[in-house]
């Protein structure tokens, strides 16, 4: 990554069309995906088409409900908000392979095999990423892993995971470490601040919130373990896609 995020960035309008795809794969309707994370058919619908705003922690929904991970939703090479594709309608349609990994990756993970490493390194400017306003993740593998979620991250001044109100809560344990900046970590009714070279391992069952009301960014590296084969998860209650849950995709 060149440096750090100045001002809002344009998300990666990639997003929509994945989430349309693994859908369908399984073949789950539109009415059941918005019923599974307790939000309108009507907001599924503009979200698969980059017509509606969708928050990190909304997407998580939408990840758990579809059992892959959120890494796989990520794209190498983010379109800006307005682009549109031969169809004029925005979207952009995903390959026949990343269709066929929803298809694998549906299934149970603690059934499936350790996945091959076919090409370990990740050169840092061709990661694959989902970029809100003020925020970025970057994925660190080069390839989705069924098992670990790595990511490097940044939250720009005033951004967040979450609203205060409405605290994120999935399957897995979570590690980060700071590398620059602070960030601002709430874990149930505990809240850390974290400085560089400080770090912080949690259950992502546990209530918690990334934040930054510092004046400067933050970068760290997160990572994601078990969250897909965390049972707990499945049950979890998911956060609705509320206009005050930052960060969130522009209009």
């Amino acid at each position: 990554m060149d440096g750090p995020i100045t001002q809002p960035a344009p998300a990666a309008d990639l997003i929509g069309p994945a989430i349309r795809s693994a859908r369908e794969a399984q073949g789950i309707s539109l009415r059941e995906l918005a019923r599974r994370i307790g939000v309108s058919p009507s907001f599924v619908s503009q979200l698969e088409r980059n017509k509606a705003n969708a928050s990190v922690g909304t997407l998580y929904a939408l990840v758990e409900a579809l059992g892959l991970s959120l890494d796989e939703l990520m794209v190498k090479d983010s379109v800006s908000v307005g682009d549109t594709d031969a169809a004029g309608d925005g979207s952009q349609p995903p390959s026949a392979a990343f269709v066929d990994q929803v298809r694998d990756n549906s299934q149970d993970v603690r059934i499936a095999e350790w996945p091959p490493v076919e090409a370990p390194m990740q050169p840092a400017g061709s990661r694959a990423r989902v970029q809100f306003p003020g925020v970025l993740w970057e994925r660190l593998t080069r390839a989705a892993d069924p098992f670990v979620e790595f990511l490097h991250v940044e939250y720009g001044p005033g951004s967040s995971s979450c609203a205060p109100d409405n605290m994120m809560r999935h399957g897995g344990r979570e590690y980060g470490y700071v590398i620059s900046g602070r960030i601002s970590v709430q874990v149930g009714f505990d809240r850390y601040e974290l400085s560089p070279g400080d770090a912080v391992t949690f259950d992502s069952m546990t209530p918690h919130r990334l934040s930054n009301p510092f004046d400067e960014p933050c970068q760290a590296v997160w990572v994601v373990v078990g969250r897909r084969g965390d049972e707990r998860g499945r049950g979890a209650p998911t956060p609705t896609a509320d206009v005050t849950h930052l960060p969130s995709l522009p209009a």
